[in-house]
């Protein structure tokens, strides 16, 4: 039987620890404490954290692949963000699931790819994960019929390699796919998550990111900073920014394409509703746009009763990326949420977009 000395000399023992101070130093820092609803995912990765310390040659397999899932705000980004600041360097990987499938698919559909899926899946992997050990994404869900047969494909190869996987979603695995015309093209792959990775509930009653106020400008995050203002001259003057006039209207670069701007200021970018939500943008385009810019404005902005159902999705996903990149968003116009119907069906995952522009600081 092993004693307590030796257990607390025990290196897995003594990297499980320090991966649970880690979490609770992290909530002190940002002035709050592990909610209860959070306690089991800490628990869960500080063992997690535990096992990856370990030589990989003194186990068979890998350690058991994490799918922590819950309602927006509930703290699942910033669980498995706190995890992987705490692993040592080297062999580890983050990406947001946007950029991460963004990157997947240009890989898979890029010149020089060899047209047999699964090469190609392989070789795109390869280049974006190396021989990193563990790779985390953020947010990961499944809406559109034509990209989930390469989700399934990317599901089944990552969990088949030495690689640890930990994602988050706001959704349990059975719930991805919600539309019922094509759920069941992904139910081979709700099982396989169900099979091969330790799911992880996160609910709880509280939505952090209403009770946390937005930061004050100069600290914290750029995007909590943002402000979503009516349509007023003072106001902007405030933030030491002014409407652009005609002659600051210019073209810029997207992922594929040039979009029309109505000014681009260094690192600001400033852009019309109708030209990047109401038109044929993307993701890939967002995240261009957040690699080149840290603030954008967007004017125009209609309640999302007004807005066409593309329109509407293009800007839930613009607000994820600016999010998640933490570039400042700024817009101007309506209230977005304004008269949005009970149940919420407007559109995919309105609960996040509503979620995070609760962070932004208002004007009125």
């Amino acid at each position: 039987m092993t004693s307590a000395r030796e257990r607390k000399n025990c290196p897995v023992y003594k990297h499980d620890q320090a991966m649970r101070r880690h979490f609770h130093e992290a909530a002190a820092r940002r002035g709050f404490a592990i909610a209860p609803a959070q306690e089991a995912a800490v628990e869960r990765l500080a063992r997690l954290a535990a096992e990856l310390a370990r030589p990989a040659w003194t186990f068979p397999r890998p350690p058991r692949d994490l799918y922590v899932w819950g309602p927006v705000g509930r703290g699942k980004s910033w669980l498995v963000d706190t995890f992987y600041e705490g692993l040592p360097a080297g062999r580890k990987r983050r990406l947001h699931f946007h950029d991460f499938f963004r990157r997947l698919h240009d890989g898979v559909s890029g010149p020089g790819t060899r047209h047999d899926g699964q090469s190609a899946v392989d070789r795109a992997l390869d280049e974006l994960i190396g021989d990193s050990r563990v790779l985390v994404f953020d947010e990961f869900h499944a809406h559109d019929a034509g990209d989930a047969m390469l989700i399934a494909r990317l599901f089944r190869t990552l969990l088949d390699r030495r690689v640890t996987l930990v994602t988050t979603s706001n959704y349990p695995p059975a719930g991805l796919m919600p539309d019922p015309l094509y759920h069941h093209l992904f139910e081979p792959t709700i099982k396989l998550i169900e099979e091969r990775m330790d799911v992880l509930d996160v609910s709880g009653p509280v939505d952090f990111r209403r009770l946390t106020p937005a930061q004050p400008a100069g600290g914290g995050r750029r995007f909590a900073t943002g402000l979503c203002l009516p349509p007023d001259d003072g106001a902007l003057e405030a933030l030491g920014l002014t409407f652009p006039v005609p002659a600051e209207a210019t073209a810029v670069q997207a992922h594929l394409r040039e979009l029309p701007a109505r000014a681009a200021r260094g690192e600001l970018v400033w852009f019309g509703f109708d030209a990047l939500c109401e038109t044929t943008t993307a993701v890939p385009d967002y995240l261009a746009l957040a690699e080149r810019f840290t603030t954008l404005v967007l004017d125009g902005v209609p309640p999302l009763t007004e807005a066409s159902s593309d329109g509407r999705q293009r800007f839930a996903n613009l607000v994820d990326v600016a999010c998640d990149r933490d570039i400042r968003l700024v817009l101007i116009g309506a209230d977005p949420l304004t008269a949005l119907p009970a149940d919420q069906a407007l559109t995919r995952d309105l609960d996040r977009t509503a979620s995070r522009l609760a962070m932004l600081q208002r004007t009125n």
